[in-house]
């Protein structure tokens, strides 16, 4: 595997390293060592999968709060997304700056998203799958998110959904930061 920090510190792509021959290839896709040894958060509690219908949903923007906070390995299995991270950490110089990258089937991509920051994706194509894999258990009474069209934020979305006929009530319904 192959860990490359993005522009948001704190926050990596994972690339596999196909090892190839006639009948296709086999690659690692996750080396707890391997984070552990770049000092990234290894543990593995939870692992979930969202599916989704048709190009242009839109999930989150979702965060859990400590004590429950969680670090997120977000891989696209089927389809194409592109993947939303907003750093939330009040003393982080890069505070409420967002980075989008893209996941697909085809570059097998994971993005590598610590405590701190909030997430969500957009379907690029129909019938997108996307595998995640949490450090910590789900805890509802932690959750969080952000408003995905929040003015502050800016997030750049390819398609933003049209009368949240694409986003669950409660993604739109988030309040906006200045509120």
């Amino acid at each position: 595997m192959i860990v490359t920090e993005t522009a948001l510190p704190g926050v990596y792509t994972l690339e596999i390293e196909p090892h190839a021959d006639e009948r296709g290839f086999f690659a690692r896709t996750w080396d707890g060592e391997l984070l552990a040894a770049a000092r990234l958060d290894a543990r593995v509690s939870q692992q979930s999968v969202a599916f989704n219908h048709r190009a242009g949903t839109l999930r989150g923007l979702h965060f859990q709060r400590p004590p429950h906070a969680e670090t997120k390995l977000v891989r696209c299995t089927r389809g194409a997304i592109y993947d939303v991270v907003v750093d939330i950490r009040p003393e982080s110089e890069t505070h409420l700056r967002w980075l989008g990258v893209e996941l697909t089937e085809e570059n097998r991509r994971t993005l590598y998203v610590p405590e701190g920051f909030a997430h969500g994706y957009q379907t690029l194509v129909d019938a997108t799958e996307v595998w995640y894999q949490m450090s910590v258990p789900y805890a509802p009474e932690s959750a969080g998110g952000l408003r995905w069209d929040d003015p502050r934020l800016a997030v750049e979305w390819p398609d933003p959904p049209a009368g949240g006929r694409l986003i669950a009530p409660k993604d739109e319904a988030w309040p906006d930061l200045a509120s």
